[in-house]
Formats: structure tokens, sequence, C-alpha cells
């Protein structure tokens, strides 16, 4: 299967439209319940469990987050007892909330953010490594060209460090909503999804007038293929049957966990990657 990215939306339009679209969403997305800055000020909050087990202790090491939106996962890092932290993301004013938000934490020492685009980071980050180089959940649909994104990650990743990705399965973005069971898209597809719908994940009713998105389905085989062509090593591929969100209108919730009814076909909902530099 070719991973050649999808050329018929030009680059800046894809871009440009994917900026603006966030920008606009980082005051909705900071004042709501789903991201409680109050609350993640007050102590709570912290990367996934399953994350932080299978990147293990991170005290005393240096961590870069490619985009971190508004720094919240970066910051939950700096807790862990990392001895810095970097978040970069595309969106300024997510940024400057990330920021505001190390400074109430007292972790401005720590942590420092950057604005500029994933793919200009080794730029960006002035030819800096580290040891670990983390990429959250639901950051790697908006980018077109995997081979690229992966260059650019594994150049950032310092000698004996490693790379971690966590993110949703590109399984779920091609089944249907009710059953979870049927494709409706073509999961091997290298072409955009053009959306153009109001409102955020966070409030779905949220009045919003940069609506305007492109996404991209990468297959898992595409993702681990250009981490490897990329010269770091795979340690792990795992797959999960449950996922943090009603992905489908079958998924059952239990114990914070979401997963498809007993007796039903079950389809990966998650996947992480561990990848290390000798």
């Amino acid at each position: 299967m070719s991973s050649e990215p999808d050329r018929t939306i030009p680059d800046p339009a894809w871009r440009d439209a994917n900026r603006a679209m966030w920008d606009e969403r980082v005051p909705i997305h900071a004042a709501s319940a789903f991201y409680d800055q109050d609350g993640f000020r007050a102590g709570g909050g912290d990367v996934n469990a399953f994350e932080a087990a299978e990147v293990g202790d991170v005290t005393g090491k240096r961590l870069v987050h490619l985009q971190c939106h508004m720094g919240q996962d970066t910051l939950s890092w700096a807790r862990r007892g990392a001895a810095e932290v970097v978040g970069l993301d595309f969106s300024a004013p997510a940024v400057e909330v990330a920021r505001g938000l190390a400074a109430d934490l007292g972790l401005a020492d720590r942590a420092s953010f950057v604005a500029a685009d994933v793919y200009d980071a080794r730029e960006a980050l002035g030819g800096r490594t580290f040891d670990v180089v983390y990429t959250g959940l639901g950051a790697l649909v908006w980018l077109p060209d995997m081979e690229r994104w992966a260059e650019v990650a594994a150049s950032l990743v310092a000698p004996g460090g490693f790379l971690y990705l966590a993110e949703f399965h590109p399984i779920s973005n091609v089944l249907d909503w009710d059953t979870g069971t049927r494709f409706e898209r073509d999961y091997l597809t290298r072409e955009a999804l053009v959306l153009d719908e109001p409102g955020s994940y966070v409030d779905f009713a949220a009045k919003t007038e940069s609506n305007l998105s492109y996404e991209w389905v990468h297959s898992v085989g595409t993702v681990v293929s250009a981490l490897a062509a990329s010269g770091l090593r795979i340690e792990f591929l795992h797959e999960f049957d449950w996922t943090l969100f009603q992905n489908f209108g079958s998924l059952e919730q239990a114990g914070g966990r979401f997963r498809q009814p007993e007796g039903t076909a079950k389809a990966p909902l998650m996947y992480s990657v561990k990848a290390s530099r000798v």
C-alpha cells in the first residue's frame, strides 16, 4: 500500500483551515468542563493511566510533546517528574493558554511552549533532542504525510531515547456509528476527509465560524512503517479493544472505558507504539 499523502489538497490550504478551526476553539476548550482547567490548577487531571504505565518513569528526563494543544498533558509529565518538558502546537492561542497554565502551576522554569507547525519542529526547537518524544490521542488525523511526520519526530529523539505514540485506532474512523461493525469508509484511502461543521467535541452546540477542516486516516501499517524507515526501532505495538469516548452508539461504558457489548464483533479502538533510538 502506498503511503503517499493526498496531494489534491494544496498546502497551505489544509493547514490554514485547520489552524483557523483550532484557534477559534481554544477559548471554548479552555472554559469547558471537559478540560476543567480550574481542577487542573488545583491538582487534578493527568495523562491516561495506560500511557503513564507504558512510558514509564520520566523523572529527570527531557520530554517534548508534539501537537500539545493547551498543554495539560505536557504539564502532567512535568508533574510526574520530568526535568524539562516542551510543548509544541501550531495554534498560537493554545500555546498562550499553555504558558499561562505553566505559570499558574509554578512550572514555568521546567515547562516551555513553542508555537510552530509539527512539520517544522526540528527547526523550531533549534535542533534539540529529547529523551522522550510524546504524541497523544487525536493528533495524527490532522496531518497528511506520515513519512514526513516520522522523519521529523525521529530527529527529535536523543540517543538512548524513544518516541511514544498513543492514538485512536484508524479502524474506528471508518466504521459506522450505530454498531461500529460495518465499514462506511475506505480504511486504505489517502484522500482527505473534508468537514465543514460547527461546534466542538467539548460542546457540539457551540457557535463557531471557522468550521472547515481536513483530516486523514493513516493505517497502523503506514504509521509503524514510517517510524521504522526513520531509523527508530519498534519496541512494541499494542492494540486495545476499548477507548475513552463514545465512538459508536453501541459502546458500553464501564470503569471509564468504552467497549463493544459482549457477543459483538470487536475492532481495535486505540493503539500505542514505542520506538527507540539505540
